[in-house]
C-alpha cells in the first residue's frame, strides 16, 4: 500500500507539474541586439508613480458631492496631459505588473512566488512590518516615500557628488506606493479610508511635481507618469482576472507627452466616460506592457529586449520622424524576439518535423522593414507606423506560435499518462475484490516477454527521439511516464477480460442507466467550480437519497435528518462569496451553537454513568472554554481594529495557542466512533471562527452534522444488505480498523460512496466560495492571528481554513471505511479515480485564448482539482491520525493504535 501511495503521489505531481511545461513556461529568449530610437528624446528624466491596487474607477470618478477624489490628476487629464486605462493581465500580483511596466513582458502565473526585482536600482524603503493592516493609519506608507523623495532632492543640492548624478540624462524614479492597496486589503475600496488615501496621493504627487520642476529648474525636460499595477476587487482581493482587478488608470504628462485633446464622441465597449464625465477629453487606454517602450523612448534608452509592449504614439507630442522612428524601433525590437525563438526552435526539432510560422516568412520580414524604412524616407510617417504595427501584430503571433509549439505534444502525453493511471487504479480495485482471477490458469496470469520487450523497444525509440532535439529533462519524464503505466494496464489482460465478461451479464438498460447517472454525478462536480449554485442542486439531489430506497421506510428519523442537512447545507452555495460582507455577530452565533451542542454531549456523558470517565469530561470542558476564548477574541479584535488599536498581543497569544491545541485535543479523546468526531469537530471549530469573518463559521458545524447523518445512513444501508454488521454505530471504534481477513467484495453502493466523498468535498471547498478563483486570498480572515503582512505566514493560516473542512469530511469518510468493512484502499482508490476524471476533464478546458478571466479561471480549476487529488493523500493520513491515534492525560502511557 505504502509503495502505490509512493508512486501515485509521484504521478499526480508530474501531471500538476505538467501544467508549468505546457502553459507557463517563461516568455524570456536572450541574444537580440539593444534597439533605441535614433533621435534626440525629448525628456532627460522621467518619475514613474505605482499607486498598489489603485482602481481606475475610483481615482476617474466624482464623489457624491459631484467634486474628484484627486483634482490635481483632473486637472492634468484636462490641461496638460493624455489618459486612459491600462488593461493589465492575470495574475493581478505587484511584481508582475511592476515587470510589466517596467521591463515590458508578462511573466507567468508562478513568477509571482519569485519575490522582488532589485538588482541594478538605487532602493529605498521601509521595512515590511509597517505593512500593517490594522494599523490606526496606513497612509503613512505613502507619506513615508514622498517625505523621503522630498528629502533626497533637498540633500542632493547640499551633495555635489548626487547632484550631479541627478542631473544625468536617461534617469528613472520609481516610487510605489502601498498605501492604497493596504486600505483596500483592510477596508475595503469602498471605504472612508480607501478614498481619503487616494486623496493623500493626488496631494503629494502635486508636491513632488513642484519639487522636482525647482530642482531642474522648470527645464522642462521631465516626464511624468502615473498608473496602478493592478485594480481590487469589491471586497478588497485581486490575483485573478476581474475587471475591476484589470482596469488601473494612466496618466502621462510632461516632457514629449501630447497635450489633452477635445472630442466630441468616443466609442468605447463600456460606459466609464459618462460616469466619469470625461467624454469630453479623448481617452487612450494601452495594455500594461506599452508603458516600458513608451518610457525608453521618452528618455532616449534601449527599449528592453523581452518587451511585447507597443509605444501609444499618440500619446507623443514629438515630431512625426520621431514617432515614426520609435514605431519602427519597436518593431525590429520585437522582431528580434521571433527569429531568436524561431531559430530556437528550429535547431531544437528534427528538419523534416518543422513547421515554420508561415504568416511571417524572412522574405515578408524583409520587405516590410524595407517599405518602412522608405515611408520615413519619403515623410510618410502615418504609413510607416502603420506598415511597423502591422509588422509587431505579426511578429507577436509568431512569438505565440512558437511559444506554444510543443502544447499539443505535451499535452498528448500528460493525457495519455491520464488514462494510463485512471484504467491502472480501476482494475486493482477489480482485481482485489471482484474475484475475477478465479479460474484463471497460471499461464494467462503471466504476461509474455515479448509486451515487456515491446514497452522497452519503445521507451529507447522516444529516449532517442527526445536525445536529438536536445528536449528538456521534464521532456523525458512526460513522454516515458506513460509506458511502465501502460504496460502495467496490460499485464492485466486476463482481469479486463474477466470484467468485460462479468459487464455482459449485467442488463445493458441497467448499466448504462448507472453509466448515465456516474457521468451526470461528475459534470455537475465539473460544473460546480463555474457556477456554485450546482452544489445546492447537487445537494437537493442527494436529500432525494433515501426515497429511492428502502431508507426511507426503514429508518425515517435517520433519513428526515439526512434530508434537513442536505436542504440545509445547500443554502451555502447560494450565498454571497464569503469575505465581502464581514459579519461578526454571525461568528459569535456560530460560537453559541457549538457550545449547545457541547453542553448536549457533556450531558450525555454524565449520564453515562457506567462508561463514566473524569479524564474525557474534562477534556470536553477544555474544548468548550476553547470555543468561549476564540468567541471572546474575534469579538475583541473585531472592535479593537474598527477603533484602529491594532490587534491585541493578548488575543494574538490566544490565538495562536488555540490553533495550537486543536492539533492535540483530538488526540486526547476516546477512539470510540462518534466521541472521537465530536472532539474533531469542536477543536476544529475553535479554530475556524477565529479565522471567520461572516456566514462561512456556520458552514463547518452544518457540514459536520451532515457527516455524522451520513455515517448513519450507510449503517442502515450496510444492515439491509448482504453484509453482516456486527456492531452498533455508537459502540465502533477507529481502533478496530477492518483487516484483511474482514474485506468483502465491491458492489455498487460503495462506488457511491467514493462518489459521495468527493461531492462532499467539492461542498467543503466552493461551499462558501473561499477559493474560486486565484484571487481568494482575503487578509482580513488572519487579524486575529497577527495584522502585519507576512505572505507565508497569512497564506499557511488560510489554507488551513480551507483544509478544516476537509480534514471533517475525510474524518468521517474513515467512519464510513470501518463502517462499511471495506478496504481503506480500495475505497481510497474509487475516490482518487473520480478526481482524476475531473481534472482530465479540466484538463481539456483549459483555455489560452479569450479574456484574461477566462483563461486565469480555466487553468485555477485545473490546478486546484489536481491539488485536491495530491492533497487527498495527505488529509487521509492526517484523518487516520486525528481517527486513530490515543494520547493520555495524567501521565497515562501513551498508546497508539494503527
Amino acid at each position: 500500500m505504502l509503495l502505490y501511495i509512493t508512486l501515485g503521489l509521484l504521478v499526480h505531481f508530474v501531471f500538476f507539474a505538467s501544467i508549468f511545461d505546457i502553459y507557463f513556461t517563461s516568455p524570456l529568449v536572450h541574444g537580440m541586439t539593444p534597439q533605441f530610437t535614433p533621435l534626440p528624446p525629448p525628456a532627460k528624466r522621467l518619475m514613474l508613480f505605482v499607486a498598489d491596487g489603485l482602481r481606475a474607477d475610483k481615482l476617474y470618478e466624482l464623489d457624491e458631492d459631484g467634486n474628484s477624489r484627486a483634482p490635481f490628476v483632473r486637472n492634468i487629464i484636462m490641461n496638460e496631459g493624455s489618459w486612459g486605462i491600462s488593461h493589465t493581465r492575470v495574475p493581478t500580483e505587484s511584481r508582475p505588473g511592476h515587470v510589466a511596466m517596467i521591463a515590458g513582458f508578462y511573466e507567468d502565473v508562478s513568477a509571482v512566488a519569485k519575490g522582488d526585482l532589485r538588482s541594478h536600482i538605487f532602493t529605498e524603503s521601509y521595512d515590511a512590518s509597517s505593512e500593517d493592516f490594522g494599523a490606526h493609519d496606513v497612509t503613512k506608507l505613502d507619506t513615508w516615500v514622498f517625505d523621503h523623495v522630498k528629502e533626497f532632492f533637498h540633500a542632493a543640492r547640499n551633495n555635489q557628488s548626487l547632484f550631479s548624478k541627478v542631473n544625468e540624462d536617461k534617469i528613472v524614479f520609481f516610487l510605489h506606493l502601498l498605501g492604497i492597496d493596504t486600505n483596500g486589503h483592510a477596508h475595503r475600496p469602498s471605504s472612508r479610508e480607501y478614498s481619503d488615501n487616494i486623496k493623500l496621493v493626488d496631494k503629494e504627487l502635486k508636491e513632488i511635481e513642484s519639487t522636482v520642476k525647482d530642482f531642474y529648474g522648470n527645464d522642462g525636460k521631465t516626464a511624468f507618469i502615473f498608473t496602478a499595477d493592478h485594480g481590487m476587487t469589491d471586497w478588497g482581493s485581486h490575483g485573478a482576472g476581474h475587471p475591476l482587478e484589470t482596469c488601473t488608470p494612466f496618466i502621462a504628462w510632461g516632457a514629449g507627452i501630447r497635450l489633452p485633446q477635445k472630442v466630441s464622441a468616443q466609442k468605447f465597449d463600456d460606459s466609464y466616460l459618462q460616469e466619469w464625465k470625461l467624454e469630453n477629453w479623448k481617452r487612450q487606454d494601452i495594455n500594461q506592457a506599452d508603458v516600458a517602450p513608451l518610457m525608453a523612448a521618452l528618455i532616449g534608452v534601449p527599449f528592453p529586449l523581452n518587451s511585447v509592449g507597443i509605444i501609444p504614439v499618440d500619446m507623443l507630442n514629438t515630431s512625426d520622424l520621431f514617432k515614426a522612428e520609435s514605431m519602427f524601433t519597436n518593431a525590429v525590437q520585437i522582431l528580434e524576439q521571433f527569429k531568436v525563438k524561431m531559430t530556437q526552435k528550429k535547431e531544437a526539432t528534427l528538419s523534416f518535423l518543422f513547421t515554420p510560422f508561415k504568416s511571417l516568412s524572412d522574405t515578408k520580414q524583409a520587405n516590410i522593414l524595407r517599405k518602412a524604412r522608405y515611408y520615413i524616407k519619403q515623410k510618410k510617417y502615418d504609413e510607416a507606423v502603420s506598415l511597423c504595427r502591422q509588422l509587431i501584430h505579426l511578429a507577436l503571433r509568431g512569438l505565440a506560435y512558437y511559444h506554444t509549439y510543443d502544447r499539443f505534444f505535451l499535452a498528448f502525453n500528460v493525457v495519455l499518462g491520464f488514462v494510463g493511471w485512471t484504467s491502472y487504479a480501476s482494475l486493482l480495485i477489480i482485481k482485489s475484490h471482484c474475484n475475477l482471477m478465479r479460474g484463471v490458469s497460471t499461464e494467462a496470469k503471466n504476461p509474455s516477454r515479448l509486451l515487456l520487450c515491446a514497452f522497452v523497444a519503445v521507451g529507447v525509440s522516444v529516449t532517442f527521439f527526445l536525445l536529438i532535439q536536445a528536449c528538456p529533462w521534464t521532456y523525458y519524464v512526460y513522454c516515458l511516464l506513460p509506458l511502465p503505466i501502460w504496460y502495467a494496464v496490460l499485464r492485466e489482460i486476463p482481469v479486463i477480460q474477466g470484467f468485460v465478461t462479468l459487464l455482459s451479464t449485467f442488463p445493458p438498460r441497467r448499466f448504462l442507466g448507472y453509466l448515465l447517472l456516474f457521468i451526470l454525478g461528475v459534470e455537475v462536480l465539473v460544473l460546480s467550480f463555474f457556477y456554485r449554485y450546482m452544489l445546492t442542486a447537487g445537494l437537493v439531489a442527494l436529500a432525494a437519497w433515501p426515497f429511492i430506497t428502502a431508507l426511507w421506510t426503514r429508518a425515517k428519523s435517520i433519513s428526515l435528518s439526512w434530508i434537513f442537512f442536505c436542504l440545509l447545507l445547500a443554502v451555502f452555495p447560494l450565498m454571497p462569496v464569503v469575505g465581502r460582507k464581514p459579519d461578526i455577530f454571525l461568528v459569535v452565533g456560530a460560537g453559541l451553537l457549538v457550545l449547545l451542542l457541547s453542553l448536549f454531549v457533556v450531558t450525555s456523558v454524565i449520564k453515562r454513568k457506567d462508561s463514566f470517565i473524569n479524564e474525557e469530561l474534562v477534556l470536553h470542558l477544555l474544548q468548550m472554554l476553547s470555543v468561549v476564548f476564540s468567541m471572546c477574541v474575534v469579538y475583541g479584535t473585531h472592535h479593537s481594529l474598527l477603533k484602529k488599536q491594532g490587534l491585541p498581543l493578548l488575543n494574538q497569544i490566544v490565538s495562536w495557542t488555540i490553533l495550537a491545541s486543536s492539533f492535540v485535543m483530538p488526540l486526547l479523546s476516546p477512539p470510540v466512533l462518534f466521541d472521537r468526531l465530536f472532539s474533531i469537530l469542536v477543536s476544529s471549530m475553535s479554530t475556524y471562527l477565529l479565522l471567520s469573518t461572516g456566514y462561512e463559521a456556520l458552514f463547518p458545524l452544518v457540514l459536520s452534522c451532515l457527516m455524522f447523518v451520513w455515517i448513519h445512513m450507510e449503517q442502515e444501508t450496510l444492515q439491509h444488505s448482504v453484509v453482516s454488521c456486527k456492531q452498533k454505530v455508537s459502540t465502533i471504534q477507529f481502533a478496530c480498523n477492518t483487516d484483511a481477513a474482514q474485506c468483502r467484495d465491491l458492489c455498487l453502493d460503495d462506488i457511491r460512496r467514493a462518489f459521495f466523498l468527493v461531492f462532499f468535498l467539492v461542498t467543503a471547498f466552493f461551499g462558501t466560495g473561499n477559493i474560486a478563483s486565484v484571487n481568494s486570498f482575503d487578509p482580513s480572515s488572519v487579524y486575529c492571528f497577527l495584522t502585519v503582512f507576512s505572505p507565508f505566514k497569512m497564506g499557511a493560516l488560510i489554507m488551513w481554513k480551507i483544509l478544516i473542512p476537509f480534514v471533517l469530511v475525510m474524518c468521517a469518510f474513515e467512519a464510513v471505511q470501518v463502517t462499511t468493512q471495506l478496504s481503506s484502499k480500495s475505497l481510497f482508490l474509487m475516490v482518487i479515480n473520480v478526481s482524476d476524471i475531473m481534472a482530465l476533464h479540466f484538463f481539456f478546458l483549459i483555455k489560452d485564448y479569450g479574456s484574461w478571466l477566462d483563461i486565469g479561471t480555466s487553468i485555477s480549476h485545473y490546478v486546484i482539482v489536481m491539488s485536491m487529488t495530491i492533497f487527498m493523500v495527505f488529509l487521509n493520513c492526517l484523518a487516520q491520525m486525528l481517527t486513530t491515534r490515543k494520547l493520555s492525560l495524567c501521565g497515562r502511557p501513551k498508546s497508539h493504535v494503527i
